[in-house]
Order: structure tokens, then C-alpha cells, then sequence
């Protein structure tokens, strides 16, 4: 089978395109894919085609052989997700990575999937502009990686999330046909809504090559706001703000351990970010301050590098992974009950690391080392208030030993309706997610 791939691969690439067997393959992409799939007993080709087309030819020829196939971007986030078996090709779409189109006064941008996020920030910022997406490995993450995780952050709570911003897309098919969704303008509202399926779908329905997002003016002004203090005034300091007409671009709950890693006192935390005008900003975070005051809260201001260093270390620790120990969950619960959440014996007792979207109620969770018991526990509490927890990142032998998703609602049948239309063989990062 391995002189079968090489040989029929061979033919349909150029020399732009690396094909090489993953035991030769560097470090970084050995251990990426050793911690995804199980048992590799055959060896595995890894190729990272150069072109859309070529992406094309050789999904096209993965489906004729019936390759089981793995797909990635910069394998960040790869070991999310369930752990899959009897891979044979893993396809890399890094160096599809090419900017289509930038429509600075429609304020849309078109770029391959492969592009990094980082890379985009930096072409939009010399036009002033921006795509409001912080997800997790910002430095890596790779735009189609970003879709198909549905890895988002902050700033959803003035921006949306990611299927609010993504205008349209092209994917290759599980057969290696090209298709198309959407549009490159902001008003598109014909046809069925595949941007939205294929967000969050982990690239099980196929593999997504172009992407076209609406983009923001950057606000050059900024400044962070943490309240910290005990739960029940957070909460109420929490939902007034929701409730009022001010509007942070960013407002998260964070859990007492977060606190304590910044150097702070307090049961839980508020950080709510403002960009817009000085003037404006001012005004708003008086008016906050005046609140937290008459809740006997702790507020401490952030701005320039101070504030860019305190959302960057929040996000390490209930974002990224630092060891081989780490889990990492993503959850969500309702905003009204994320408190009592951040404030249960699970998270106290174990030193739990969470970080919860205030308008959404989602977030994640790192821990350097949990037990089934404690990681049921909570998804026992998230589900019983209509929530989920699902598993992000964790050591083989405990994924092996746990549902990733845990996910049991009515939903099964249609999802696995939809994979079968779209991959009928299964090839496209099989068993990877909840079908």
C-alpha cells in the first residue's frame, strides 16, 4: 500500500508539492500525529499540496483508492478531537496559502485556507483593518484550521463568532470535486448555508480551500477593566452590563485560579475590554467602576503593553497546551449559570483554570491533570443546565477512556445523514468527530 500511495501520488503533483513518508517526516509532524492516531502499525505519507488544484487531484485520487485520510492546516490543533485508526494519507493544507482578493472599501477579504491568521492580521493592519478572530495558537492557527474547529475567543462578544464573519467558501469534495458557498460581498442570502455546516464540522465533510470574511476598522484605543471579588457580585455586575447599553468588545468570566496565576485576590473574575473612542471609553468604564464600587469589587485598569499581556496570559492558561499532561475542554453552559459553574467544588478543589464568554456562555478550561471522575463530574453540572463540555486536548489513554464529545442529543442521525452525502466512504478524517 505505501508504494501504491507514493506511486500514484507521484504522477499528479508538481515539484512544489512535498510528498514524503511520515517516519522521515520532521518531529513536529511525527509527534502531531502520533497523538491523533492509534496503533500506527503501516506507514503513513504526509503531502502538502502547493495549489488548489493539486489539493484537488489528490483528494480525487485518495477517493478512487479509498485512502482513509486525515486533514489539517498547521496540525495545532490536531489532537482534537476523537482518536482515529488505520490513517494512510494525511493532507496538509499549509502551503495553500496564497491572499485572493482584499476589497478594502467592501471590507471583505478572500485568502486559501492555509494562510495563517497572523499572516492576514498583518496584510489587513496596513490597510487599518481587521478580522476579529482570537482563537487558540493565533501565531499558527491556520484559517481553514480556525473554521472547521469553530475556534473563536473573545471578541464574539461584539463581533460574533466565526459563522457570523464568514462570508463564503470553496472545498473540495470527498471525491476531489471543487464546490463553492456564499459569496464575496455581505449581503448573500441564496442557497443552502453551507459556511455554517462547515463550520465546526472538523473537516469531515470536506476539505475547506478558500475563505472569504468580512473585516473591522482597527480602533487604535483600548483598554481592560478586571473586577474581582466574590461570586455573587460578579454575577450581578455581569448581567448589568448585559442588560445596559454598554459595549465592551470582549467580556469574560474567569475562575478564582485565573485570578490567583495574575496576582489577584478574589473568588472569581470579570475582564471586559472597550475599543472604540477615548471619550467613549472613559465614560463607560466610569460607569462600571461605579457599580463594582457599590458591590465592594476589586477593579485594577489595563492598557498598551500591560493590557495586551493580560488577555495573552489568560488565554495561556485555559487556552494552550503546555504539557503532555495538559487536558483542555471546551464548554459551554448558560451565562446565567456560569457563576455557580466557576464557583463549583470541581473547579475549586483542583485548581481549574476557566475562562467563560459572558454573553455566550462558552468558553474552555486547562487543567495539567484530570481524572474521569472530575472531568464527568463537570460535564454531569454543564449538561444538567443544557450545557456541553467536550474535550479538546488530553493524553491518549484518557481520550481512550472517556466520550470526547459526550454529546446524546437528537441531532446523531441528521449529522450522520449529512456525512454520508457528502463522504460516502468515510475518507475525510474518519471517526474524528461525534458521527
Amino acid at each position: 500500500m505505501t508504494t501504491a500511495i507514493a506511486s500514484q501520488l507521484n504522477p499528479i503533483i508538481d515539484s512544489s508539492t512535498e510528498l514524503v513518508e511520515l517516519s522521515q517526516a520532521d518531529s513536529y509532524w511525527q509527534n502531531k500525529i502520533s497523538q491523533v492516531v492509534n496503533n500506527i502499525s503501516e506507514p503513513i505519507y504526509l503531502v502538502f499540496p502547493s495549489t488548489a488544484n493539486i489539493l484537488a487531484k489528490i483528494v480525487e485520487q485518495a477517493s478512487q483508492a479509498g485512502w482513509r485520510t486525515l486533514i489539517c492546516g498547521n496540525g495545532s490543533k490536531l489532537a482534537w478531537g476523537n482518536i482515529t485508526k488505520n490513517i494512510q494519507l494525511v493532507i496538509s493544507t499549509q502551503k495553500c496559502d496564497r491572499l485572493i482578493e482584499h476589497a478594502v472599501g467592501d471590507l471583505t477579504v478572500t485568502a486559501e485556507a492555509g494562510m495563517k491568521l497572523i499572516d492576514l492580521q498583518a496584510i489587513l493592519r496596513s490597510h487599518n483593518q481587521f478580522l476579529p478572530i482570537d482563537p487558540s495558537y493565533p501565531d499558527t492557527a491556520t484559517l481553514g484550521g480556525i473554521v472547521a474547529t469553530a475556534d473563536t475567543g473573545s471578541w464574539r462578544q461584539r463581533y460574533g463568532g466565526i459563522r457570523d464573519l464568514l462570508l463564503g467558501l470553496s472545498f473540495v469534495r470527498a471525491d476531489g470535486a471543487v464546490a463553492k458557498a456564499g459569496g464575496r460581498v455581505v449581503k448573500n442570502v441564496a442557497g443552502y448555508d453551507l459556511m455554517k455546516l462547515f463550520t465546526g464540522a472538523y473537516g469531515t465533510l470536506g476539505i475547506i480551500s478558500q475563505l472569504t470574511f468580512r473585516t473591522f476598522p482597527i480602533v487604535s484605543t483600548s483598554q481592560t477593566l478586571l473586577l474581582t471579588g466574590n461570586g455573587e457580585n460578579i454575577d450581578r455586575v455581569t448581567q448589568t452590563i448585559r442588560n445596559s447599553g454598554l459595549t465592551p468588545t470582549a467580556m469574560d468570566l474567569l475562575s478564582g485560579y485565573v485570578i490567583k496565576k495574575i496576582g489577584l485576590d478574589g473568588d472569581v473574575g470579570l475582564i471586559a475590554r472597550w475599543q472604540t473612542i477615548p471619550e467613549s471609553i472613559e465614560q463607560q468604564i466610569e460607569e462600571v467602576k461605579a457599580i463594582a464600587s457599590k458591590l465592594n469589587l476589586t477593579t485594577n485598569d489595563y492598557q498598551d503593553r500591560p493590557e495586551i499581556d493580560l488577555w495573552q496570559q489568560c488565554a495561556n492558561l485555559t487556552n494552550l497546551a503546555n504539557l503532555d499532561t495538559t487536558v483542555i475542554c471546551k464548554i459551554g453552559i448558560p451565562a446565567t449559570a456560569a457563576i455557580n459553574f466557576l464557583q463549583s467544588k470541581e473547579i475549586a478543589d483542583n485548581n481549574i483554570a476557566v475562562r467563560i464568554h459572558a454573553g455566550s456562555g462558552v468558553g474552555h478550561l486547562q487543567s495539567h491533570d484530570l481524572d474521569l471522575q472530575t472531568l464527568n463530574q463537570m460535564r454531569s453540572h454543564c449538561q444538567k443546565n443544557y450545557g456541553f463540555l467536550t474535550i479538546l486536548n488530553a493524553p491518549k489513554t484518557l481520550k481512550q477512556n472517556i466520550d470526547v464529545w459526550g454529546y446524546y442529543g437528537n441531532a446523531i442521525k441528521t449529522m450522520k445523514t449529512i456525512k454520508d452525502q457528502f463522504d460516502p466512504q468515510n475518507i475525510l478524517n474518519s471517526d474524528r468527530f461525534i458521527v
